[in-house]
């Protein structure tokens, strides 16, 4: 248990810092099946509405440092090129 009162504000900061970084995680991961979910469905009109909302919060999540700039991208490219490909 932290015996300073450095030590004691640190554990409370992490704590909400590990809950907002669950919720933006929570947050991105939803955008992304819903690009996904539209994609399966055969809805290419709803699955790039359902992109353009997910963009955004997929750079945003990368900004934070949420993600890795690469991995961003990678989502981004791999669900427009399905996306593009739908008929």
């Amino acid at each position: 248990m932290a015996n300073s009162s450095q030590a004691k504000k640190r554990a409370r900061q992490a704590i909400k810092r590990r809950a907002r970084k669950v919720g933006m995680g929570s947050m991105y991961r939803t955008f992304v099946k819903k690009v996904v979910y539209a994609i399966e469905a055969g809805d290419k009109a709803a699955a790039e509405t359902a992109y353009k909302a997910a963009v955004p919060v997929i750079d945003k999540m990368c900004n934070k440092g949420l993600v890795h700039a690469n991995k961003a991208a990678r989502h981004k490219s791999r669900l427009n090129s399905r996306i593009h490909a739908m008929a």
